[in-house]
């Protein structure tokens, strides 16, 4: 039980920070990016919230059926929206936050093949 509730917390936290982050980037980083950064940033934000939700659908699901292969999706899609979501923030708002972080680049598709594992873990799952 206690990890369902966790993978909720989390999932709810993901969506309420990706909710934020959508508004800034189109209000309060509009005039501040480029609209490639922009276009980055908000898909940035899309996936973050798309897997916020499959988080949720994680802790519900494991809730009445504890299968490992469920638990690893729950951790994949976390440890996606912080690589994959992450990493893409940080690159998109380079110029305003005037980090110097470039070897972050690599790390953007690892993000990507963790949410793609934790939809095939999913999928073995049920």
């Amino acid at each position: 039980m206690i990890m369902k509730r966790r993978f909720l917390a989390a999932g709810a936290l993901m969506a309420l920070i990706a909710t934020v982050f959508g508004a800034l980037g189109a209000h309060a980083f509009k005039s501040l990016l480029t609209p490639d950064q922009l276009e980055s940033f908000k898909t940035a934000t899309q996936y973050q919230f798309y897997h916020a939700l499959a988080l949720i659908a994680v802790g519900i699901i494991y809730a009445h059926w504890q299968d490992k292969f469920m638990l690893w999706s729950g951790y994949l899609f976390l440890a996606g929206i912080l690589i994959f979501s992450g990493s893409i923030y940080i690159l998109s708002t380079k110029d305003i936050s005037h980090n110097h972080a470039p070897f972050l680049g690599p790390f953007t598709p690892l993000g990507g093949l963790c949410f793609m594992a934790g939809w095939i873990s999913f999928i073995i799952s049920l």
